[in-house]
């Protein structure tokens, strides 16, 4: 068996093409388009390149996109007080601080102080607390496990029964997507396990499942004999294990041990190019959710 390879760049291509005409469509209607700032706190390498392609996605999408990027050294208050007045904008619909943070600053009291209704990464107690109740109650999906489920959905992936097992029950990734896909409606219904790397015979749990989510942050934690024939594989790991000295770039693994499981598995992503672009993407669908809510005055 050769495991079809799940392009989530692709896929995620597709989506913001899709949100490319939606915005299209809002500005021609309402001479409106979505709002998004993203806060920059210091100089992290890492975070300034994951900012810089989040302004360059919602910019190509035809957002009123703001960047604001503040130095290390700027104060807790002033950093809420910076959020509040995001908050009061009815131009912004969307509001991403991102971590992490300085460690003068408490990242707890910063996420809380945003909006619930403009928390287009879905941290907020409030909307975890919708995503546990479901249905009309949501607003905004955590980007990450939505993502993994529009894979999945647009993969053609049955989940309606399905046995499905999470590895790693982070609160941006494991926790979210056990509840989502646990959920009764389409694109879920699944019969979910949640496992950590703490599990008792962790590799039993795995065999049995007909999807597979890797997401405990252990390079190559998930064996070939670990995953059922047939099955879908998951990896949101994205575990730096090396320097490519020639190119510049860490050398990245998955959480599972990808060549061997493509022998194995039904589909599988790869790391990276899988689950990473959706993520991205999510947060744009996000955006326009709210942009639109706000324009209806929902």
């Amino acid at each position: 068996m050769s495991a079809r390879i799940i392009d989530g760049a692709a896929l995620s291509k597709a989506i913001l093409e899709e949100l490319r005409t939606e915005v299209a469509e809002m500005k021609q209607r309402s001479g409106k388009v979505p709002g998004l700032v993203t806060i920059l706190v210091g100089e992290n390498p890492a975070s300034v390149s994951y900012v810089a392609r989040k302004v360059r996605t919602a910019s190509s999408l035809g957002f009123h996109e703001v960047q604001d990027s503040r130095g290390a050294d700027i104060t807790e208050e002033e950093l809420l007080a910076l959020i509040r007045a995001y908050n009061a904008d009815p131009e912004i619909h969307g509001i991403l601080v991102q971590l992490p943070l300085p460690r003068h600053i408490d990242e707890h009291r910063v996420l809380l102080a945003i909006d619930p209704d403009k928390d287009v990464d879905g941290f907020h107690p409030v909307n975890l607390g919708r995503l546990l109740i479901g249905g009309e109650a949501v607003t905004f999906l955590p980007c990450t496990p939505a993502g993994i489920q529009e894979l999945l959905v647009r993969s053609g992936v049955e989940l309606n029964g399905a046995e499905v097992v999470v590895v790693g029950r982070s609160n941006i990734v494991g926790k979210p997507l056990a509840v989502m896909l646990g959920q009764k409606g389409a694109g879920a219904n699944a019969t979910v396990t949640l496992t950590h790397t703490g599990t008792k015979d962790l590799a039993a749990h795995c065999r049995r499942a007909d999807v597979l989510i890797a997401a405990a942050g252990v390079p190559g934690l998930i064996r070939p004999d670990w995953i059922k024939p047939g099955a879908a594989v998951i990896d949101v790991g994205v575990n730096r294990v090396g320097f490519n000295e020639k190119t510049g770039r860490a050398i990245l693994a998955g959480d599972v041990d990808f060549a061997e499981a493509c022998k194995v598995a039904g589909l599988i992503t790869p790391v990276p190019g899988g689950v990473g672009p959706m993520t991205i993407a999510m947060l744009m669908k996000n955006t326009v959710r709210s942009a639109w809510k706000h324009l209806r005055g929902i």
